[in-house]
């Protein structure tokens, strides 16, 4: 487990982390989102014991990062922002010279190399200069050394930065096999990279924490949560009934034109209170005989919950 307890950075007249707590338990997958500059990379930073809290406390399985620093270490896999190598390194040298870091030797540091080589698939540029690889491989020797002798918890900033499509998915897929043996905490850009791999997500900003749950609960939060999408069969003329129908529906709060032509209108309709209402507008439109194309319910909009939260 890590616990963070009443954590705080502060750069002189600047506090980058401001007073947050939180636990991370095995199992969990914890997407830390935040605009630039609201203190995701201090905290991890932090954690990792790169840099000293001003007030507050880490600690990694019981181990604090201030008084056992080493023993937090010997635990943590850390992938920082930018993911810096050796560039006159190799891959391979650079992965040989972390596992002598990490006190791996003989037959168990060549199998550890071997198998986190497989699983980030640097086969292909193994014996090329780190300077002459590209932005996702570079990121991907980066994940290689944070991984490389197994760790219990791993600390990810921005994993998937610079990665194409097919990498982003392999990336997502890895994080997603070891999530069960491990604690990992990565922070992101990318919100549909918390659908994909989050247990559970943070948003914070200005160096607070303005709301924990998982992906389901933050959606729950968006103004589009059990919002239905509504397209029908009908003519301009028919379409200002139609509205007034839906809005007279007890559970209806607002409606929303999306599209219309001279033949086909839809529609958003929101609910009061984030009730459900797709049963009733389904059995209203079949009672109204409405030639239905398409009725689908909205979890709710991480980006739209994140864009209220961190703007004022």
């Amino acid at each position: 487990m890590v616990e963070i307890k009443k954590l705080s950075k502060d750069f002189g007249s600047l506090m980058a982390v401001n007073d947050i707590s939180f636990q991370v338990k095995q199992g969990e997958v914890l997407g830390f989102l935040g605009p630039n500059g609201a203190g995701k990379s201090t905290t991890m930073k932090m954690i990792t014991g790169f840099l000293t809290p001003s007030a507050g406390s880490v600690t990694v399985n019981g181990h604090d990062i201030v008084q056992n620093p080493l023993a937090v270490k010997q635990r943590i896999g850390y992938l920082p922002e930018g993911a810096p190598a050796y560039p006159d390194m190799t891959p391979a040298s650079f992965l040989e010279f972390v596992a002598q870091v990490r006190g791996l030797r003989g037959s168990n540091k060549q199998s550890r190399i071997e198998d986190t080589v497989k699983k980030v698939h640097l086969e292909g540029v193994l014996y090329q200069s780190i300077d002459t690889l590209s932005k996702g491989f570079k990121r991907r020797v980066g994940l290689a050394q944070a991984i490389l002798h197994d760790p219990e918890v791993l600390i990810l900033d921005e994993p998937t930065d610079g990665l194409d499509p097919n990498q982003k998915h392999e990336v997502r897929t890895l994080i997603k096999n070891m999530a069960e043996e491990k604690v990992i905490i990565l922070s992101t850009h990318i919100l549909e990279e918390v659908h994909a791999v989050c247990t559970r997500a943070i948003i914070i900003a200005d160096g607070k924490i303005l709301a924990d749950g998982t992906p389901a609960e933050l959606e729950a939060k968006s103004q589009f949560h059990n919002a239905v999408t509504m397209t029908l069969h009908c003519s301009t003329a028919k379409a200002k009934q139609i509205r007034q129908s839906l809005l007279n529906l007890p559970g209806v709060q607002k409606l929303e034109t999306l599209a219309k032509n001279n033949s086909m209108q839809s529609y958003q309709i929101f609910p009061h209170a984030h009730r459900s209402i797709i049963g009733e507008i389904s059995q209203h439109a079949r009672n109204q005989q409405w030639k239905v194309e398409e009725l689908h319910v909205n979890k709710g909009r991480l980006d739209e919950v994140f864009r209220s939260i961190t703007t004022v």
